[in-house]
């Protein structure tokens, strides 16, 4: 990308979105084009039509999506699927419309089978059932990368797909029902030691497997890839590192300052077993992730702290 390149940021108030654009910054991309969610409704192709037409951006970073935990996912099954099946194809199609010159598409490694072979790799896709717990969000994630895989196919167009582990850090979602385990987790130890609570009951058992990695990071493969990969498969993005859910929940309440009991509650979803990903090809290409998980989370903390609309989430 040269640094004056017209460059669209879809989703740049989410965490992932405002991380590619420090991300840009830092790099000295400075012609940079987003929209609020109120500026520009994804899920209304005229819309998303009339935005492409105008703009023509020339780099596209697709990072917006409906998203949320266990909870979520469960509770709004249609709404998952539609409204990320709809912004996805919007934004895929009226970038191709447009003559976008390279798209890079931000899925999730949920996308994987349940029970693939870890440390899974991109060419497990599609080899056995998804998690039901979040199977909708799964399914509209595979179909936004399987259609920039068609349009490659088809068209000769450059378009990329990334598939991030559970990610975290500055601008994360902190609510106590719709976020995902590590927000939810600093959320919960943090008002825990406000409170002077004894104890903090935890879903599950606490034996499944996780992988996290820090927001920034991702940005950093983002455009790292934007300038140096081309190709129909996916590129996992993780750290190739992983611990089980108590293990985290511990460490998130010493960086927090718990002091309390730790319970299980074993009547609530533990969610796929193991989630970790092969990232060789990332490694392959020249790519390593550099924030360790206890630092990230201490940054994530800080950011719970010194940002009250997160924090009120």
């Amino acid at each position: 990308m040269e640094k004056n390149a017209k460059i669209y940021v879809a989703g740049h108030r989410g965490m992932v979105g405002s991380a590619i654009v420090r991300e840009l910054r830092r790099q000295g991309y400075d012609n940079i084009i987003t929209r609020t969610h109120g500026e520009l409704d994804l899920i209304d192709q005229k819309a998303v039509d009339a935005f492409f037409e105008t703009e023509k951006p020339e780099y596209v970073f697709l990072a917006a999506a409906k998203v949320g935990g266990i909870v979520a996912n469960q509770s709004a099954l249609a709404d998952f699927m539609y409204d990320n099946m709809m912004l996805e194809m919007n934004v895929i199609h009226a970038a191709w419309r447009n003559g976008c010159r390279k798209l890079l598409f931000l899925g999730s490694s949920c996308i994987y089978p349940r029970m693939a072979p870890q440390p899974m790799r991109e060419d497990c896709l599609l080899t056995s059932e998804l998690e039901k717990t979040n199977e909708a969000y799964a399914l509209a994630k595979i179909s936004g990368l399987k259609y920039c895989e068609y349009l490659n196919r088809q068209y000769g167009t450059d378009y990329i797909s990334v598939m991030p582990t559970n990610l975290y850090g500055p601008n994360d979602n902190y609510h106590p029902e719709h976020s995902h385990v590590l927000p939810a987790l600093i959320r919960r130890f943090h008002e825990a030691k406000e409170s002077g609570a004894a104890e903090v009951t935890c879903w599950g058992d606490g034996s499944p497997l996780r992988e996290f990695l820090y927001v920034d990071d991702l940005a950093n493969l983002c455009v790292f890839l934007m300038n140096n990969y081309s190709g129909n498969e996916t590129v996992n993005a993780g750290t190739g590192k992983e611990l089980t859910i108590k293990e985290l929940t511990e460490m998130v309440a010493r960086i927090t300052g718990y002091e309390g009991k730790i319970l299980w509650d074993t009547t609530r979803p533990n969610g796929t077993p193991r989630k970790l990903l092969d990232v060789s090809k990332a490694a392959a290409l020249g790519w390593r992730y550099s924030t360790e998980l206890e630092e990230g989370i201490r940054l994530a903390y800080d950011d719970f702290l010194h940002n009250p609309m997160r924090a009120e989430r």
